[in-house]
């Protein structure tokens, strides 16, 4: 059992990632279950660990008068892109209970997209070798990025769903240069509805990891948040 929030559309990165950290720690002391956060980000740029500013194309200024933040943070990988139209979910998981590892937890990951394509949309996708995350041709539909503290992982995917590929044009995505981004509404050449897409995305995390996700309203979670950080004294 792992519970699922959906925190809703237009999510600022700073707010979300705050959150990662605080269910990250109760997770660790095991106040809280696995739980997964469903959402959409406003515009942001996020640089990993390893991260290059050279692969930002274009001037601060340009990205600030187009509406994008740039945030540097502790996942892995190198510069991506959430925006509307993008679902984001975050994977608060002890991963020590779905593999060895971290290489079995980001092919489950992988997984769930390659399955979730071609079970709901008969869309072949692969991984590829060299490169984290889940592609359609030389395309990449989903960008995969986690950080693993003491077996508990954070972050975790951004899935094109009727994404604007053109703000992908101010990066260099992941810092790979000669492969290019899609979307499924640009594989089924039409708007998807992104309830229907939810729907499927969570009926695969289900199959991939065996679990049964428990819905939970976000303002129950806030709330849980809340009282420990004030029982810790945190904020």
């Amino acid at each position: 059992m792992a519970r699922l929030i959906d925190l809703g559309r237009e999510v600022p990165y700073t707010q979300a990632f705050e959150l990662q950290t605080n269910l990250l720690k109760m997770r660790s002391e095991e106040k809280i279950e696995d739980t997964f956060l469903l959402l959409e980000h406003k515009k942001v740029i996020t640089i990993g660990n390893s991260g290059n500013t050279d692969n930002i194309l274009v001037p601060k200024k340009f990205l600030e008068e187009k509406g994008f933040q740039v945030e540097h943070i502790n996942r892995g990988g190198d510069v991506t892109y959430h925006g509307p139209g993008q679902l984001v979910g975050y994977f608060i998981f002890n991963i020590h209970d779905y593999g060895k590892g971290v290489k079995d937890f980001f092919f489950l990951l992988e997984e769930i997209f390659v399955n979730l394509l071609k079970k709901s949309y008969n869309i072949e996708a692969h991984r590829e070798k060299e490169y984290p995350g889940v592609w359609v041709g030389e395309e990449k539909i989903t960008a995969l990025g986690c950080a693993i503290k003491r077996g508990i992982s954070m972050h975790g995917f951004g899935y094109n769903v009727n994404t604007d590929l053109d703000d992908f044009n101010v990066i260099t995505p992941c810092g790979i240069i000669g492969k290019g981004v899609t979307s499924l509404s640009k594989l089924q050449d039409e708007v998807q509805n992104m309830d229907e897409a939810k729907k499927n995305l969570i009926k695969s995390i289900e199959e991939v990891f065996k679990i049964t996700f428990k819905i939970e309203d976000k303002e129950k979670m806030l709330g849980e948040v809340e009282i420990w950080n004030k029982e810790n004294q945190i904020g």
